[in-house]
């Protein structure tokens, strides 16, 4: 009986270990987009893990989509090459059936330096950004835009606009055209898609650019193509800081989450729960990472090493934080073919 109960006592012990203090596997493969931040990863991440865990992270540089598509087909054959994924919210939801769940009361240094939504059921947080209101200063020197009503204002905030046709625009730009029109962002969803679109027709034409990069959003508010743009936070920062006459209103930015996600089936599983953890382990690092790449992470600990008017730069600033509209990941995920297809059915019009 005695011996039963230590069993019993034994595995609940095993049961409630952090990830950190698991048998680590020899390596650990992430899937991660490359350039700046894969080498900015490795900078302040990977090199450090392997020095503190004896554990080599073999990166794979690869775009999102393919990404997916090459999961996919190691699930069906059952070859698991990859641990670490890069995810969005809603592929946190629609993507479940290739994901390993997280506990994340196993991941302690996440609970302690991650702000309070940074740990979800099937990812954890990377870095976040918002997809806001970037407008030119000099053009709007007395009054700026803030709002996305003041973004389709155009006899108060006069000039050429940029809306993206990429990413998730298809719920991007029916989310600001909502809110443009008075819509509450506690009460966006379920979307209106027909009022969304109604919506867009007054904008649609002073959209003088629809981008498709990140490298052209920061483009046409160099050369000044356009007056105001729905912009990548962090593009939107990189044009700053090069000191162009720019700037960003955080009013109603849409939160744009990169997750850190473990793939069903990954051979060092182990391994990728504590780089996970690791993640969030040095707040030191979060800083140089952050200005290099121009998002933050969701690392409340490091925010607060950085000066007021730097950290007002970043979503994750407690003043920014709480302005963010919070999509509805599930929503988005059950109606994203009907999305797709009424945002590519008014564009190509």
């Amino acid at each position: 009986m005695w011996k039963s109960a230590a069993f019993v006592l034994a595995l609940a012990l095993c049961g409630a270990l952090p990830a950190a203090a698991e048998k680590l596997e020899d390596q650990l493969v992430i899937a991660t987009t490359g350039g700046l931040m894969g080498n900015t990863l490795a900078k302040y991440f990977y090199d450090p893990f392997n020095k503190t865990k004896n554990v080599e992270i073999v990166p794979v540089a690869i775009e999102v989509p393919d990404q997916w598509a090459r999961a996919k087909a190691m699930q069906r054959t059952g070859k698991v090459e990859f641990d670490i994924v890069t995810a969005t919210g809603p592929d946190l939801v629609g993507r479940t059936d290739l994901l390993e769940k997280i506990d994340c009361a196993k991941l302690p240094s996440v609970q302690k330096f991650g702000v309070s939504d940074a740990c979800q059921p099937y990812g954890v947080a990377r870095t976040t950004g918002g997809m806001l209101i970037t407008y030119n200063t000099e053009t709007f020197k007395d009054k700026a835009p803030r709002t996305w009503a003041d973004f389709w204002d155009v006899k108060q905030f006069p000039g050429p606009r940029g809306l993206p046709d990429t990413g998730d625009s298809d719920w991007w730009v029916p989310v600001a055209a909502l809110l443009a029109d008075g819509v509450k962002p506690e009460q966006l969803f379920p979307l209106d898609i027909g009022r969304a679109y109604k919506k867009l027709d007054e904008i649609r034409p002073n959209v003088a650019v629809w981008w498709k990069t990140g490298d052209q959003v920061q483009q046409i508010m160099r050369s000044r193509e356009v007056v105001m743009a729905m912009s990548y936070s962090g593009r939107a920062l990189a044009v700053v800081k090069e000191g162009v006459p720019v700037a960003m209103s955080w009013d109603q930015a849409i939160r744009d989450t990169g997750y850190m996600a473990v793939l069903k089936g990954a051979p060092d599983l182990n391994a990728a729960m504590a780089y996970l953890d690791f993640f969030y382990a040095s707040s030191d690092a979060h800083v140089p990472f952050m200005r290099a790449v121009n998002y933050a992470t969701a690392s409340k600990s490091a925010i607060e090493l950085l000066k007021p008017e730097e950290r007002n730069l970043y979503a994750t600033s407690p003043e920014n934080y709480e302005k963010l509209v919070k999509p509805d990941f599930a929503w988005i995920g059950e109606h994203r073919n009907e999305l797709r297809e009424r945002w590519m059915a008014w564009l190509t019009r």
